[in-house]
């Protein structure tokens, strides 16, 4: 018996053999005709960036070889992939050699990266094994240069090493990460929540976390009726 058409699940050209990170249905986010019906029958999906080829353009391929010359046998096991996508060089790292490469990126003097401008968490639940993302943007004053560095861990174990022994700055930023998404920065030297109360169960921004319903609080903030709050005129 032949499968109804009308039944086949329809997959863009090219994403075939591409990891989903995240689908859903509704009007919001579908490329072409929106869902208007109410019936959710269009999907949705979010698909991983499928490795880079060579040559990467640009000063991408330089940066690449490198880290790769100075990480040695090294490189191989760190960098799981490479990504160029909307013109942004981006290295999936294995959590286990995240520190040694952010290291590496700040210290060389042909890549000097000073700054790393945060620690931002994403959930993706269909991520099996790696359903935790934390990506870092990284920027060289120097040579005047982005790139984006990415690492994963499961739900089951969120521990990612901390990197604010190399970048100071990300103090609060892998604090936030962990308030919001429950990432463990391990090695960091004060984490705790930095927005919810001390006491809060479960971490927000995560995409399993329940809508609606909960109170929110945050750390000395009040809402006075709307007679008493002041207004500016």
């Amino acid at each position: 018996m032949s499968e109804n058409p009308e039944s086949a699940e329809v997959v863009p050209a090219g994403t075939e053999t591409l990891d989903v990170l995240s689908s859903g249905s509704g009007a919001f986010g579908i490329d072409g005709t929106p869902d208007v019906s109410g019936y959710g029958g269009l999907v949705r999906r979010v698909y991983a960036a499928p490795a880079a080829t060579r040559p990467y353009g640009g000063w991408f391929d330089e940066a690449v070889d490198t880290l790769a010359d100075a990480l040695g046998e090294a490189f191989g096991p760190a960098v799981s992939k490479v990504v160029v996508a909307y013109d942004q060089l981006t290295l999936e790292v294995e959590r286990e050699h995240l520190h040694d490469v952010m290291q590496t990126l700040r210290d060389h003097p042909g890549l000097r990266f000073e700054m790393c401008l945060g620690a931002n968490g994403v959930h993706w639940p269909e991520d099996a094994g790696r359903e935790l993302h934390v990506h870092y943007p990284m920027l060289s004053m120097t040579h005047n240069r982005r790139l984006s560095v990415e690492t994963t861990c499961p739900d089951e174990d969120p521990h990612v090493p901390s990197v604010v022994d190399i970048y100071p700055g990300n103090n609060w930023h892998e604090r936030e990460t962990y308030d919001f998404f429950g990432v463990i920065f391990d090695g960091h030297p004060g984490l705790t929540r930095i927005e919810m109360p001390d006491d809060w169960v479960g971490h927000p921004q995560r995409k399993d976390y329940p809508l609606g319903g909960i109170p929110v609080e945050y750390k000395g903030a009040t809402v006075p009726p709307p007679d008493q709050r002041r207004e500016y005129k």
